[in-house]
Order: structure tokens, then C-alpha cells, then sequence
């Protein structure tokens, strides 16, 4: 799949924006603060229905404006696509397809997939638990978007659960109510859990090897899944529904007395091992955030064996937060196909962009590579 033109109105700071993206790479210039990375912002909402900023939709609305357009076309083996969103800053989205109206924004994960370098990732080896849970999560959903559907049930089960938990479960009516919400936990609970053990399963060797590609050593890199409610070591095989049920049942009485849900996917762990240490807590620095440059690359290149074609690859800013040999070391690995690149300072030697632009306070300017 490849990105072939983007239209923006009153999306951020652009009033108006347009381009044509080349098939290789495109270095995108200018100050801090000017639209660099809303340009990424807006791509990958195409992709996903959200910032991965975190923002609110309402957020992505210039200021003083009802509505952001965002139209893009997509080409595909088989295909060309057009995306047009209407994000409002308060009420429904409208997004169209082909001129025709989607029923569930869901629908459109899969019309186009993106893989985001930023500077934040250091939080995926860094940060919390749902960091590294959302990371799992997010890949399972661009390699099959059934598992926005599972983790959204799941969810919303569990919302209702704590609700009910935090009512108090005192009588055979709220009892019978929370044994039908357990019931509906463990299944859209075991189906999360065994996409992702099956991705870490994949994962596991690509991350050691992308490690390693980019901090020149030969450290062990590992990788656990780690629910505390199992009583045996989670396998994708196994059966994960039971140990789930069994785990409910063994808490019942200390969620009833907390007025929370403790069992779940929700409170789930991924630890990253370097060296047989914990990497959130023993690895320096630099270590980790070769790991979360690792972390990304072989998600890509996951994503990339399983649907068989590249993302679109978005590097945000990345050059300014690593040193020389990092720097080199990421570009030599870059996989192949589509890669836009936004920078503040130099662009690396070893970029050669096919199309060079400059934003200046929310305008485009094409200029000389």
C-alpha cells in the first residue's frame, strides 16, 4: 500500500494543505512548533482513528473552527482508495470511503497501515505496564482488525463490572448480574490474551535481532508475558479461558471488598529483559532506547510478514534524540517502502529523500533535495 496525496482544512494549525507523497522517503523541515508532526498526526489518524499524541479528536480542530477535513488516497495492489474524515470538536466523526459513509470508524482499520518512530517510545521500555500492553494491543490490531472488536468488548465489560463492583454486590440479583459480567470477561479476556501471546510468540527473535542491528552488541533480550492471576506459565495453546475463570473465582471476594476488577488483561505485564535484568529499572539509557527503537522495527516488520506489504513508516523527530552511531545504525536497518521523516535540525547524510519539504506556521513548501 502506498499514501498518495493528503488534503488538510482547519486540521491543527493548517488552514489549508496539500501533498503528493512520493513513493520513497520525504524529509519534512522546519522549527519546533510549525506542523512537522502534525503532518504524521494526520496520517495516522487515517490509519487508526486517533492521534498517536494521545490527544482528544477535538484537539486536532484549529482553534476557532467547528471541523478538520482530512482526505487521503491510498493506493493498493488491487485499488485506490479515498479517505475522507470529518472530525468534528464536538459531536460525531463522519468518515467516508469511496464517497460512501462508514457505519463504524472501526471499518476502516486495514485501508492503511503505519508504523510511528517518536520520541516518546523511550515510555515503551521506561513507562508502566500499559505502555508495553498498548503496544502489544496496537500491533494485534494492525495485523487483524477483529482485535479492536475484542479489546473494545473488553472494555466495555469490564467498566461495567467495576460499576457493579463499586455499587456493591450484596444481594442474589447483583450476584447473578456479576457472575453473567464474569462470564463475558473471561471470553473477550482469553481472546486478547492469546493474540498476544501468539504475537510475542513472533515477536520474541525480531526484537533480540533488531536490538542488536542497532546497538552494535550481542546483549540477550527476552521477553515474558506475565499475568499474576495464572496459575501456571500463559501459553497461546493453552487453555487460557480456564485459568482465567479460575482466577476470577480465587479474587471474588477481595473485588467485591475493593469494589475493582483484579483479574485481567487490564493489569496484564510484558517484561523486557536485557541481560537478565529488568530493562525498565537496570538498563542505562542509551540501552533503552534501543530497545524501544527495537521494539518498533520489529513490529514493522511483524506487520509487514503477516499482511505482505510494508507500512508506511513515520519518523518523528528521532535524529535528535539519538547520537551518531544509533542514528546510522537506524537508517541502515530502515525497511524497505514508503518513510517520511520529520526533523528540526540536519537531516542525516545517509537520508536521501526523494522530496524535501519546508513548513513554516502551518504552510508547505516544496524544496530543491
Amino acid at each position: 500500500m502506498r499514501l498518495r496525496h493528503c488534503w488538510l482544512e482547519d486540521f491543527r494549525c493548517y488552514e489549508h494543505g496539500e501533498i503528493a507523497w512520493p513513493d520513497g522517503v520525504t524529509v519534512i523541515v522546519g522549527a519546533n512548533g510549525q506542523g512537522k508532526t502534525s503532518l504524521l498526526e494526520a496520517i495516522f489518524w487515517t490509519a487508526t482513528t486517533k492521534s498517536f499524541r494521545g490527544v482528544t479528536d477535538a484537539a486536532l480542530v484549529r482553534s476557532g473552527c467547528e471541523r478538520a477535513i482530512i482526505r487521503s488516497e491510498i493506493e493498493r495492489s488491487d485499488r485506490t482508495v479515498l479517505v475522507e474524515a470529518e472530525i468534528r470538536a464536538t459531536g460525531r466523526n463522519r468518515v467516508l470511503v469511496n464517497r460512501q459513509p462508514l457505519a463504524r470508524t472501526r471499518d476502516l482499520l486495514g485501508t492503511l497501515r503505519v508504523t510511528v518512530f517518536a520520541p516518546d517510545d523511550l515510555q515503551l521500555v521506561k513507562g508502566g505496564p500499559a505502555e508495553r500492553r498498548t503496544y502489544l494491543d496496537d500491533l494485534l490490531v494492525a495485523m487483524a482488525p477483529r482485535y479492536d472488536a475484542a479489546r473494545g468488548d473488553y472494555e466495555r465489560i469490564l467498566r461495567q463490572r467495576n460499576t457493579l463492583l463499586r455499587q456493591g454486590v450484596r444481594d442474589d440479583s447483583a450476584r447473578t448480574t456479576l457472575e453473567v459480567f464474569d462470564e463475558q470477561l473471561v471470553a473477550a479476556g482469553a481472546e486478547l490474551v492469546r493474540g498476544r501471546l501468539r504475537l510475542i510468540e513472533r515477536l520474541g527473535p525480531v526484537i533480540e535481532r533488531a536490538y542488536r542491528d542497532l546497538a552494535g552488541d550481542a546483549s540477550d533480550v527476552t521477553a515474558s508475558y506475565v499475568a499474576e492471576w495464572a496459575h501456571d506459565p500463559l501459553e497461546s495453546g493453552g487453555d487460557v479461558l480456564e485459568q482465567f475463570r479460575q482466577g476470577l473465582h480465587a479474587l471474588r471476594r477481595q473485588e467485591i471488598d475493593r469494589g475493582v476488577t483484579l483479574v485481567g488483561p487490564h493489569r496484564d505485564e510484558w517484561k523486557i529483559v536485557l541481560d537478565g535484568l529488568d530493562a525498565r529499572t537496570h538498563a542505562s539509557q542509551g540501552e533503552q532506547r534501543s530497545l524501544a527503537l527495537g521494539l518498533r522495527l520489529a513490529g514493522h516488520h511483524v506487520v509487514a510478514d503477516i499482511i505482505g506489504d510494508q507500512p508506511v513508516l513515520l519518523l518523528d523527530d528521532v535524529f535528535s534524540e539519538l547520537d551518531p552511531l544509533r542514528s546510522a545504525a537506524l537508517l541502515r536497518h530502515l525497511p524497505a517502502g514508503q518513510t517520511i521523516v520529520t526533523t528540526a535540525g540536519e537531516v542525516p547524510d545517509e537520508v536521501h529523500p526523494d522530496l524535501r519539504l519546508w513548513v513554516e506556521d502551518g504552510r508547505i513548501k516544496e524544496v530543491p533535495s
